[in-house]
């Protein structure tokens, strides 16, 4: 029953993390990561980070109509 129940518990972190990553929201976490591992920059804060993605995803041109 213990096993059946620490599977069931994997399985729901596993589960949380793909839906965090699929929706995007692992981003930042990400970001620190590679950024901790490369070492050659200094890291932006959440509210920086998000800022500079809002201005990459939106300063591309639109194709739209």
């Amino acid at each position: 029953m213990r096993r059946a129940w620490r599977d069931a518990k994997q399985g729901i972190r596993h589960f949380w993390q793909g839906l965090r990553e699929w929706s995007g929201d692992a981003a930042y976490e990400r970001y620190v990561r590679c950024m901790t591992r490369d070492g050659s920059r200094a890291t932006l804060s959440p509210s920086e980070f998000y800022v500079e993605q809002l201005n990459r995803k939106y300063s591309r041109p639109n194709r739209c109509c």
